[in-house]
Parts: C-alpha cells; sequence; structure tokens
C-alpha cells in the first residue's frame, strides 16, 4: 500500500503522566510545531498500556499508536518502562502475525525537558504512517 500525500493520519499517543504527557505539554507552550492530528492520552506509567487498549484504538480508527514513557532508568514507578520494552515487542509480533506493518506502533523515551523531542518524534510519525497510508482494520490484512 502506497503512502497518500493528501491522507492525515489518525494517530493516538498514550503518554505518561510524569514524563511524557509534560514533554508534550513544555511543547505546547515553547510552540514548538507538531501536526494536529494527534491525540494524546495521559496514562500513570507507560507500562499501564495494555495490548487491548493499543489493539483497540487500531480497530477504532488509529492509524497508528504512540507509546511514550519516561528514560530507562528515571522511571517514577522504578521499573514501569522495562515492562512496557517487554509487553511492545509483543505487541510488535501480534501485529505482524496479523497482517499490520508493526511500524504503525512506535515506542518513544521523552522526558518533561523534551518538548523539542516531543514535537520531532510526532512530526517523525506522522510522515512515517502518511507513508504506509490509511489502516484498513476490517479483518483482513493490510497486505490482501
Amino acid at each position: 500500500m502506497s503512502g497518500n500525500e493528501n491522507f492525515e493520519p489518525k494517530i493516538i499517543a498514550f503518554l505518561c503522566n510524569w514524563c511524557s504527557y509534560a514533554g508534550a505539554d513544555l511543547a505546547g507552550v515553547s510552540r514548538d510545531q507538531y501536526p494536529p492530528n494527534i491525540l494524546n492520552i495521559k496514562v500513570m506509567c507507560s507500562s499501564r498500556v495494555s495490548p487491548e487498549q493499543v489493539f483497540k484504538s487500531l480497530k477504532g480508527g488509529a492509524d497508528g499508536v504512540l507509546i511514550a514513557g519516561c528514560h530507562p532508568g528515571d522511571c517514577h514507578y522504578i521499573d514501569g518502562n522495562y515492562k512496557t520494552i517487554r509487553k511492545t515487542n509483543l505487541m510488535w509480533r501480534m501485529l505482524k502475525d496479523m497482517g499490520i506493518d508493526p511500524d504503525r506502533l512506535r515506542l518513544e523515551w521523552i522526558s518533561s525537558a523534551e518538548g523539542g523531542k516531543f514535537a520531532q518524534v510526532m512530526e517523525e510519525m506522522t510522515e512515517e504512517i502518511r507513508e504506509l497510508g490509511p489502516l484498513e482494520f476490517d479483518g483482513h490484512s493490510e497486505e490482501e
């Protein structure tokens, strides 16, 4: 499936309360420009994002999902982001098995001081998802 320059992807961003959500907030306060097609959802920790939430987001119309948390070693809950790494690796395998490009799910570490990085990640992800095209999630794989 080739990308479409007129296509504006819908991206759900699950952001940890302590770092990534604050980074997104800093991007806004700093007037760092990033695409308006992102829906930010605050979660207490990136490890609280379940595979069900990711798959429900994709099935519900999102073209991509970002999970963002504290940098490893800086988690407010000590090891939450290590749990996130394990879950995300599992979700990438599940997406591939379902015929969905795993690049539709992105994992990033963004601190509360990295508003510019948040804006850059959102810009990059929007372009990557735009290149992939809309996600057709009607029980058929992208490759059919």
